[in-house]
């Protein structure tokens, strides 16, 4: 086996998997030269995305999304509550977001990942700053009760852009939401009907959906150099560190823009790129949420 310098191009000299495992930024640059990667996948293109909801029968509503081998599932459970004094026409939302040990070599059990709550305030941020969801639609009765939202997204795989699949599902799971019929008991407290409503008076007439605006969109983009590489898997993030993640709503509007650090700084010419990049993306996602979507109807 022949040891790499600097003028010499070690591929043809040792295995191809050693090298990689050996000499990790040398084996991906040796693809970037050529505009690739060592998936097949040009710079800017992102990897197969899909979403299906309904995932969790027992959520109010629910979706599980694959980008390449990236799965998050997300369920969202309705539950009453107090309004605030300060908000009394308005429910509320609290997003969770759980990265068990099945998910990551890296994970280890008992240790909470320390990507998730940075990845839970990234979306709690997003949600309530893009004005996807109007929280007065989750008012039931003005200072007596509304709704409060539990979403939760579980990583069922790690393999890079873990935001931007965790936003995509807890968008999915929001738009498959059919919120609950409620009724008042004898007691005066705001309480769940069942499917026949057992005689009782709803307070909402039946299961709606929420009505949402402005939706968010994102994608993670990796600096190199003077390459830019859109959704990242695991191995390109930790061989290469300089991570940037946009957001955009579906107007094309710029929600926020997020570099958790790296040694690549982040010009100008760079995060423009990187926004052209996410128009693009947000597109690609729009179709795939609109197909998923079309042919859901409020049981």
């Amino acid at each position: 086996m022949v040891l790499p310098d600097a003028s010499g191009d070690v591929l043809s000299e040792m295995d191809v998997d050693a090298f990689r495992r050996l000499f990790p930024l040398r084996f991906f640059e040796t693809h970037l030269v050529k505009s690739t990667r060592p998936d097949g996948r040009s710079l800017a293109e992102a990897r197969e995305t899909s979403s299906a909801l309904g995932a969790v029968a027992s959520a109010d509503g629910s979706a599980l999304v694959k980008i390449g081998s990236t799965r998050m599932l997300a369920a969202i459970k309705m539950e009453v509550m107090t309004p605030s004094k300060e908000s009394p026409d308005e429910g509320c939302i609290a997003i969770d977001f759980h990265m068990p040990p099945i998910c990551s070599p890296t994970v280890r059990p008992g240790r909470p990942a320390e990507a998730a709550p940075v990845v839970s305030k990234q979306l709690s941020d997003t949600i309530s700053s893009c004005g996807m969801i109007n929280l007065k639609e989750l008012s039931l009765i003005s200072r007596k009760a509304a709704w409060m939202a539990y979403l939760d997204i579980y990583c069922l795989d790690a393999d890079g852009a873990l935001f931007d699949a965790a936003l995509l599902s807890a968008v999915a799971a929001f738009s498959h939401l059919q919120i609950p019929v409620v009724s008042m008991n004898d007691d005066g407290k705001v309480v769940v009907l069942s499917g026949d409503h057992g005689g009782k008076e709803p307070v909402n007439k039946g299961k709606r959906k929420l009505t949402l605006s402005s939706i968010p969109f994102s994608l993670t983009c990796l600096l190199h150099k003077n390459y830019i590489l859109a959704d990242p898997t695991a191995e390109e993030e930790s061989v290469m560190e300089t991570l940037v993640t946009v957001v955009l709503d579906s107007s094309g509007q710029l929600v926020s823009l997020y570099k958790p650090g790296g040694p690549v700084l982040a010009y100008t010419s760079a995060i423009q790129d990187c926004v052209a990049l996410t128009r693009q993306r947000a597109r690609e996602l729009q179709t795939i949420l609109d197909e998923v979507t079309s042919g859901m109807e409020v049981d």
